[in-house]
């Protein structure tokens, strides 16, 4: 079973989003997702700047499996990106919720179609 933080909403393609603040968003992969591609060996983040739209691809996640897109969960602007995983990618691994996260977005209006914890777990079961 996979770790599915209560706090966090999630997505029907396992990226996860964390309110950190009335118009700012955290973004990552969902443990579940980083435990089927396997030791994640590259990351391609989008670019600070960057607007991007709900369910539209933001990025590049390449292990040793596999490469999959990441999606973006919300539509904004890209106000950070965690350069860590430049030089470190398996952080997804290690710690998809924290140390892990990939992106942080601004919105001008809250996300209203993501999924509760317990929603995603009944995807992943």
């Amino acid at each position: 079973m996979s770790n599915v933080p209560v706090e966090l909403k999630y997505t029907k393609e396992h990226e996860w989003v964390r309110e950190t603040s009335e118009t700012s968003y955290k973004i990552g992969i969902t443990d579940f997702a980083q435990g089927a591609l396997g030791d994640i060996v590259y990351i391609q983040l989008p670019k600070v700047g960057d607007i991007v739209t709900a369910g539209t691809v933001c990025g590049e996640v390449e292990s040793t499996k596999s490469v999959s897109e990441i999606y973006s969960p919300i539509t904004g602007k890209i106000t950070a990106v965690n350069a860590a995983l430049d030089k470190a990618p398996e952080l997804i691994n290690q710690d998809p919720y924290d140390a892990g996260w990939i992106a942080e977005i601004e919105i001008s209006q809250a996300p209203s179609d993501l999924l509760t914890s317990a929603e995603y777990e009944t995807l992943t079961a």
